[in-house]
């Protein structure tokens, strides 16, 4: 029996593999729980993979070629040299200065009045649920597919006491905005129901794979919040990338809501942090919120002087990881035999959502196949390569480009997947 566990953050999947026969292929056993645990502990990744790493595959050179997340980025030595070298002070006192220069410039790039540097995307989306929703029982409206509604443990109730309802996400990652319009409450104070604040929107999409919010989507729904007094949240967390692939600036994207959570540690680079931004009131709120939940640091200029050139270095390369992500999905579509199924229109960034057409074929299957050195592989290809993708839902599987993922990586990956490909149409021959 396979688990799979859908999370952001990904913890890996149990993937043990049992014998089984269906539809003419016969998938041997081939227990991949200790490989991949083994993979996580490589340390030679640099921010492209150029050393070889040794891993449990038997190789005496493997290359990994990681796409589980943009979670995984490691600091170069430019961003390394700038952490050593940060002014610091201390934080909660508001005395540090690489602090307060990287939330002045966050600020400015999104068109805020002010910015918050906190640990976590995590805690900046629980923040600003805390902050627009200021009453225990309020209620905020998300997609049934956010990342705030399902990979966040449930922390506005939990933790905030705001009630959540949802409204159906589409593929592209925008909902009706009827239907958006029929949950928001009316009424207040009658006892019998909550009270809607604050309608939150994800962009780009991380479920969805990677769709970018259209900006008259966002439009409509801040004039929908207006009509009603209620406010909009941007989970922002790859919000870059969607400036990046509109060719605009965030703040033309930003404009449309009241506050917005960007993450520094995706595809921005930066090892830790996300920058909540919004209204001087909201974020002078949003302090004493952070400072309940643990997240006030003191001598955090370590960390914000990696944020800072994050923002200012690392924003425009986002186009080279949409680039990578294009590659193998066209190749994908290209490979013999034709095992993939792939919409060209939803590859937009750089997370990648492919399906398996041959439901004899698991996700769990493929990706532990693409994660492991095969038989004949390093004659092959001339080396081992282990590419670590995470099952999806729907017999889907999730790639995410990163700065840690190089033009040649991806060459690699394609080549990886060709290899596997071929290796599953002979085992189909020979079972026949």
């Amino acid at each position: 029996m396979f688990s799979v566990v859908l999370v952001e953050g990904e913890p890996l999947p149990q993937l043990v593999l049992d014998s089984f026969p269906r539809c003419g292929v016969i998938f041997p056993r081939n227990p991949l729980g200790a490989r991949y645990a083994a993979l996580g502990q490589c340390s030679e990744r640099a921010y492209y993979n150029r050393p070889g790493c040794s891993g449990s595959g038997g190789a005496a050179h493997v290359r990994v070629v990681d796409l589980r997340s943009d979670t995984v980025t490691k600091p170069g030595p430019a961003m390394r040299q700038a952490m050593a070298e940060a002014e610091v002070g201390d934080d909660v006192m508001g005395e540090d200065p690489t602090v307060n220069e990287l939330q002045k410039i966050a600020a400015e790039m999104f068109g805020m009045e002010a910015s918050l540097f906190v640990p976590s995307g995590t805690m900046s989306n629980l923040i600003a649920v805390m902050v627009h929703c200021r009453e225990r029982g309020d209620e905020m409206i998300v997609g049934d597919l956010s990342h705030l509604h399902i990979y966040e443990q449930g922390g506005s109730a939990q933790l905030a006491g705001v009630h959540a309802t949802t409204v159906t996400t589409r593929p592209d990652g925008t909902f009706n905005l009827m239907q958006l319009e029929a949950k928001i409450r009316h009424g207040y104070p009658d006892p019998h129901y909550p009270r809607t604040r604050l309608i939150c929107v994800e962009n780009t999409h991380n479920i969805q794979g990677g769709r970018v919010l259209p900006l008259p989507f966002l439009q409509e729904v801040r004039a929908l919040a207006d009509r009603y007094g209620l406010s909009v949240h941007l989970d922002g967390a790859r919000v870059m990338n969607a400036a990046v692939a509109l060719d605009v600036p965030p703040s033309t994207i930003l404009q449309h809501t009241h506050t917005v959570s960007v993450c520094l540690s995706k595809g921005l680079g930066s090892p830790v942090g996300t920058l909540l931004a919004g209204p001087q009131d909201f974020i002078s709120r949003a302090v004493r919120c952070r400072k309940a939940l643990g997240g006030g640091m003191r001598q955090a200029g370590v960390l914000a002087a990696a944020g800072k050139l994050s923002l200012q270095q690392m924003v425009e390369r986002l186009g080279e990881d949409h680039h990578n992500a294009r590659t193998f999905a066209l190749a994908l579509l290209d490979c013999e035999p034709s095992l993939f199924v792939v919409d060209m229109s939803a590859v937009e960034t750089n997370i990648l959502r492919f399906r398996i057409k041959d439901s004899a074929l698991s996700s769990q299957e493929f990706c532990a196949r693409m994660g492991q050195v095969g038989v004949g592989e390093e004659a092959a290809l001339g080396q081992g390569v282990q590419v670590l993708m995470y099952p999806h839902h729907e017999n889907s599987i999730r790639a995410v480009w990163h700065l840690g993922i190089s033009p040649e990586d991806t060459q690699l990956a394609i080549k990886k997947m060709q290899f596997v490909a071929a290796q599953l149409l002979n085992e189909q021959v020979k079972a026949q």
